[in-house]
């Protein structure tokens, strides 16, 4: 696993041993990037369930002003520390090691985020979760998307119900990427 693109390009990146994390393939982060290009400059990006950080990682080197990890294991945690030393972008990011909602709480109040990304353990409904615990957060830049990678299986019937709009599903293999924006109304 690599970096794709940007001032960090071609770095090799540590990933943590076992099956807890699932690194993203290279092919579908490159494909993620393509389609987050135009706004990624100068953005803030929160990777939530970060595991080897490769995502927000991707986000610095393709120009994000900064970055913010959220991962609860001390192995994954210390894999983003290394991979940010060797990618020499450390001095633009946040490692906050804890779960993902008292995470949530601790960001509550700070400067709003332009791109939310969350690969959470598949199938054990916590995108819904933590949607839900977004929502009043006021984390979420006015045009700020969410980006949920997930299961191919996963259903989304939720999302309105909880006040997002699904604007882009990309649908991989095994798995896939929904875009949801929340609603004009929830900026209250």
């Amino acid at each position: 696993m690599r970096v794709i693109a940007g001032k960090a390009r071609r770095i090799q990146l540590k990933t943590v041993p076992g099956m807890a994390t699932r690194p993203t393939t290279d092919r579908i982060k490159e494909t993620l990037f393509n389609m987050l290009a135009p706004g990624l400059y100068d953005c803030r990006f929160l990777d939530l369930f970060a595991g080897s950080g490769a995502i927000g990682i991707e986000a610095l080197s393709r120009g994000a002003r900064e970055a913010v990890f959220v991962e609860k294991s001390p192995q994954a945690a210390a894999c983003i520390r290394d991979n940010l030393k060797a990618t020499r972008l450390e001095g633009q990011a946040r490692i906050i090691r804890e779960d993902v909602f008292q995470a949530l709480e601790r960001l509550k109040g700070g400067e709003p985020f332009d791109y939310i990304f969350l690969d959470p353990p598949y199938r054990n409904m916590l995108e819904e979760e933590v949607l839900g615990a977004l929502k009043g957060a006021s984390l979420l830049a006015e045009d700020g998307v969410i980006i949920i990678e997930a299961s191919k299986d996963t259903g989304f019937s939720w999302l309105e119900e909880l006040g997002y709009t699904l604007v882009k599903r990309k649908e991989y293999k095994t798995n896939v990427h929904v875009f949801v924006k929340q609603e004009e109304t929830s900026h209250g």
